[in-house]
């Protein structure tokens, strides 16, 4: 019996601890998720930085993703790429444009949503100078959930910027793409960047703490009545 108790309240403890563990590294996530809400939200907020060049794209990570940048060149009108997207206004595409910068280098630029019955239907972007405002991503690369992206026939399921600027022929293409504002009522339908990030990891942090509270109280109950 004794042997028994103690191999039961070792097993007992060895779960609480690992329980207990789990909530504390909840925790740990919970505050990362908060500080990279807080991150994100002053980038949004912040007065557009010009997009990054070639010497910068090593740095170019995750930690930049929703930096408002601004670019300055001519679109490749020739080169759209048509992204499977899903939106508030309903199935579509993204049209990823290439831009090639007044100073030498190309970045895809996804002009905006367009809806599934004018795939192909866009007039390619005048031949102009122009400025694009918008939100640096990084790249999508592979495809979506349970579908691979196809370059051979230029299908595509995410913003695989390499893959795509390979597809397109771009050479000196960065590393991301920008999600241009909204700069009018028609098509494409720029500025539908969805920013949301979920944070349930104080649930998750309060089921481990419980259950190994729960445990405890079991483990003192059985021993009060084994006693």
């Amino acid at each position: 019996m004794r042997a028994r108790r103690l191999v039961g309240g070792t097993l007992a403890l060895v779960a609480v601890l690992v329980l207990a563990g789990l909530g504390v590294w909840q925790m740990e996530r919970r505050a990362w998720k908060l500080a990279l809400i807080a991150q994100v939200e002053q980038r949004l907020a912040a007065v557009p930085v010009a997009a990054p060049g070639p010497a910068a794209w090593p740095a170019v990570g995750a930690d930049a993703a929703y930096t408002r940048v601004q670019i300055r060149g001519r679109f490749v009108g020739d080169r759209d790429s048509y992204v499977q997207a899903v939106t508030d206004l309903g199935g579509g595409y993204w049209l990823m444009t290439p831009l090639r910068a007044d100073a030498g280098w190309t970045v895809l630029v996804n002009r905006g949503f367009v809806p599934a019955d004018l795939r192909g239907k866009i007039a390619p972007p005048a031949d102009v100078p122009v400025t694009v405002t918008g939100l640096l991503r990084t790249s999508e690369p592979g495809g979506g959930f349970l579908r691979r992206n196809d370059p051979g026939q230029n299908r595509w399921y995410s913003r695989d910027v390499q893959a795509i600027a390979a597809r397109q022929g771009i050479d000196a293409a960065a590393p991301y793409f920008i999600d241009s504002d909204r700069t009018g009522n028609g098509w494409p339908r720029g500025g539908m960047t969805v920013v949301r990030f979920t944070n349930n990891h104080l649930v998750y942090a309060l089921t481990w703490f419980g259950l190994a509270a729960l445990i405890v109280i079991l483990s003192v109950l059985a021993r009060r009545r084994t006693a």
